[in-house]
């Protein structure tokens, strides 16, 4: 236990948590690993729920928010209706830059929500899309949505991101300059938008899987990645996609941010979350898109 008597939490229970959510271990085999590093299965249930997600943490901007106006919507994707939140400033008198927010694997939640709104106190109009529309929504059970994002068809989803892109650059409150914020799997369909998208007007990818090498030619916009330091098991793809980009002469930035986790933008998780870093991540993105997009 902590000073403040809050249970510690280690490097290894964050990697085990990573492990559970990104790759093979299942809950029930993170539990007894967590057990195991915790030294109680007491301990263990009480940092389990500081490495999740909270839903119950309060948003940075509410829902209610009378400085943005926001709307569910539904529009037609590759192979049948999209869903989304379009948030926008609620005073809006000229036309504005647009972006695609593309949640991580657990669906478009409270937090990507969020995240939207945020985009939308600070100029633009944001439209983030529930990418498990093709499988029937976003479920409320996270554990679901992890594994529904794994049944998705990769090309039909990076189909729909760019389909979002297009809707966004279409409509009457945006001056048609559409740009992509993702995290974790958000930030590797950033990646693929930005292969496959010659339209896209800047890419901001948060630890997210990177490009494969050989499809860097084809990306036209400019980049800007985030990525955490300790984060070994993204950030082993670095190396190989900044030799790349380098050598097609792609205009990118990449940032670094040392000593924290994986997902340290997201503040719903109280383990992960690091907001020194999260602030500056998120200054340098929103400068980002008002240089590419405005």
């Amino acid at each position: 236990m902590t000073e403040q008597g809050k249970p510690r939490i280690t490097q290894a229970m964050i990697k085990a948590y990573d492990d559970y959510t990104h790759l093979t271990l299942d809950r029930r085999g993170f539990m007894e690993k967590l057990t195991k590093l915790a030294g109680t299965g007491a301990a263990a249930a009480a940092i389990a729920p500081l490495l999740a997600a909270n839903s119950a943490r309060a948003a940075i901007v509410p829902a209610d928010d009378a400085r943005i106006a926001a709307s569910d919507i539904t529009f037609p994707g590759a192979s049948g209706d999209l869903t989304g939140y379009l948030v926008m400033p609620a005073d809006a008198s000229e036309a504005l830059p647009a972006v695609v927010v593309i949640h991580e694997n657990r669906g478009l939640n409270d937090h990507t929500r969020d995240v939207a709104r945020r985009l939308a106190l600070d100029g633009f109009v944001a439209l983030a899309v529930d990418f498990l529309s093709p499988l029937g929504g976003t479920p409320d059970n996270e554990d679901t949505a992890r594994e529904m994002i794994g049944q998705l068809d990769a090309t039909q989803t990076t189909s729909n991101a760019i389909i979002a892109r297009t809707f966004l650059a279409s409509h009457e409150k945006t001056n048609g300059n559409v740009g992509a914020v993702g995290f974790c799997w958000g930030g590797g369909l950033v990646n693929q938008m930005a292969v496959k998208d010659a339209a896209l007007g800047a890419g901001v990818a948060y630890y997210g899987r990177q490009a494969d090498a050989a499809d860097v030619p084809g990306i036209t916009a400019p980049l800007m990645l985030h990525y955490a330091g300790l984060d070994e098991r993204i950030n082993a793809g670095i190396d190989a996609y900044r030799a790349a980009l380098e050598a097609a002469g792609k205009t990118f930035e990449l940032h670094m941010y040392e000593g924290v986790n994986h997902a340290f933008n997201n503040d719903t998780s109280a383990a992960r979350y690091d907001k020194a870093a999260a602030d500056l991540a998120w200054s340098r993105t929103v400068a980002f898109f008002r240089e590419h997009l405005s």
